[in-house]
């Protein structure tokens, strides 16, 4: 993974968990972020999680006040285009990864945006850069 940031984040799920959980190295980093993005497919993982959960309705109030917070990115055809191409690339490799972070791959790759993320699939997405926030 790379560690040199541009300055504009798009954040992975795991990262808006430990946002949520108050850990204080994602606090200070969002603290000292330039633009941070999320990216619609990490909404619907955490729709997911909360339609799953025993406090939906909490959930939800949290996750609908969290998408007002930060810029929402979507898919379009520029970010389909780049998601066939790391994932022909990653098939080639033989290194596949979870369908939903090829999507925030491709979202970051056409915006050129910084994956701000804890799991380590992402590395093997050529030209992507990303951060952990430990």
């Amino acid at each position: 993974m790379s560690t040199k940031p541009n300055g504009n984040f798009l954040l992975d799920t795991n990262i808006v968990a430990a946002l949520w959980k108050n850990e204080p190295s994602v606090i200070a980093h969002l603290a000292q972020a330039g633009d941070v993005f999320v990216p619609s497919i990490v909404v619907g993982e955490l729709l997911f999680g909360a339609y799953n959960s025993n406090r939906q309705s909490s959930d939800l109030v949290r996750i609908r006040a969290f998408v007002r917070a930060y810029n929402l990115l979507l898919p379009d055809e520029a970010v389909a285009d780049w998601y066939g191409q790391i994932r022909a690339a990653l098939r080639r490799k033989g290194q596949p990864i979870p369908e939903n972070d090829i999507w925030i791959a491709a979202i970051a790759r056409h915006h050129t945006l910084t994956v701000v993320s804890r799991d380590t699939h992402f590395a093997a997405i050529d030209g992507l850069t990303v951060v952990a926030w430990l």
